[in-house]
């Protein structure tokens, strides 16, 4: 099978899908592997690495998107990247659909089959390919709230630890998935007081447990979160429903609850933000502010660490890109239904069902 990569153009996206040691893995499984030149720079892979390991160094990214017949991306396609889409072609990448008309139109229109890494399920419906960067991103976001909660870039002034009789900031969690356990955990590391709102019961004894008594855990409704947001100098947002649009769990009324220049980190964007007030910002400005509030919103956090970020990505999506490329589509998902429910658009049709829902009103996006 002939597989591509292609640099990533999202602005600030510096990953990259396949590493050298992967490549040299498909070739020596006996397949074609095509990449544009200088995809792996900012991952820290040279082209050099890339043709040792057996690759075709390719100049143009026209040409690798012509010539495979699986595409393998970080993140979803953007701009000119919507006019290389065609029949055909498997695309294996982050797609978050159900905040993406435009991409979603352009996929169904062009009879791409799309694969999206996050709604890939495991065998005990977890999922295994969204789980490393819901880790890093979890992280990240505990670390970017100690940051803006600063004053030089807009933030209450706060220092997270707090100092020896003052107290640490306040952090309120929403969601205790794995991008919550981790952003909890990290600001609790920096010495930050963490609350963490979770619906599940039987999520909220497993965090018990996880964090002994280190972290709040409380149960989820409009009552708590409204009273937890007047209580927090920061919060971060992260709730996810697989394939849906993210839960809106605070409107625009409910900041002017919130403390003034408090900090409000929103992991859930890419699945169209858990709060009424978020829109997509890049790392190169990341941050607005709305009624006094601080908004971060980036679509792509752990872009900001690419040579961590596509070690941990690859080192999941690796081993379903061999089977993808030794079977086929048609009998990886026949063989492993957890795959077949990362398929989202095939046949000019959606049929993924948490995305056909988001687009019912569309006629499931036909």
């Amino acid at each position: 099978m002939r597989i591509g990569v292609v640099k990533e153009i999202k602005p600030a996206e510096l990953r990259v899908a396949l590493t050298p040691a992967g490549t040299e893995e498909l070739v020596d499984a006996g397949h074609t592997v095509l990449v544009e030149r200088s995809a792996g720079e900012g991952s820290g892979f040279p082209d050099g690495a890339y043709v040792n390991a057996g690759a075709v160094i390719v100049d143009e990214a026209d040409r690798v998107w012509q010539d495979v017949e699986v595409l393998v991306k970080v993140k979803e396609p953007v701009g000119a990247e919507l006019g290389r889409l065609r029949e055909g072609l498997v695309l294996f990448t982050y797609l978050h659909l159900a905040a993406a008309p435009e991409l979603t139109r352009a996929l169904v229109k062009a009879g791409t089959t799309g694969v999206g890494y996050e709604t890939v399920e495991g065998s005990s419906g977890h999922l295994p390919l969204l789980a490393p960067m819901s880790e890093i991103a979890g992280r990240l976001a505990g670390q970017v709230v100690a940051h803006y909660l600063t004053a030089p870039v807009g933030g209450r002034g706060v220092l997270a630890g707090g100092a020896p009789g003052v107290a640490p900031a306040r952090v309120l969690v929403l969601g205790g998935g794995v991008v919550g356990i981790y952003a909890a955990r990290v600001a609790r590391g920096l010495g930050a007081d963490v609350t963490v709102l979770e619906r599940s019961d039987d999520r909220l004894r497993y965090l018990d447990d996880r964090f002994e008594g280190s972290v709040h855990c409380l149960m989820s409704d409009a009552h708590s979160v409204l009273e937890q947001l007047s209580l927090s100098d920061a919060v971060i947002g992260a709730v996810l429903v697989p394939g849906a649009v993210a839960p809106r769990l605070v409107t625009r009324a409910m900041l002017s609850s919130m403390r003034p220049r408090a900090v409000i980190v929103d992991v859930a964007i890419d699945q169209g933000g858990c709060f009424e007030t978020s829109r997509p910002t890049t790392h190169e400005a990341p941050t607005y502010v709305v009624d006094d509030v601080l908004h971060y919103c980036v679509a792509n956090m752990p872009g900001a660490v690419p040579v961590t970020s596509t070690r941990a990505l690859t080192n999941a999506t690796l081993p379903y890109l061999l089977r993808l490329a030794g079977m086929g589509l048609d009998a990886l998902c026949e063989k492993d239904p957890g795959f077949a429910m990362g398929v989202n658009v095939r046949d000019h049709c959606l049929v993924h069902p948490a995305v056909a829902a988001a687009y019912a009103g569309e006629g499931g996006g036909k």
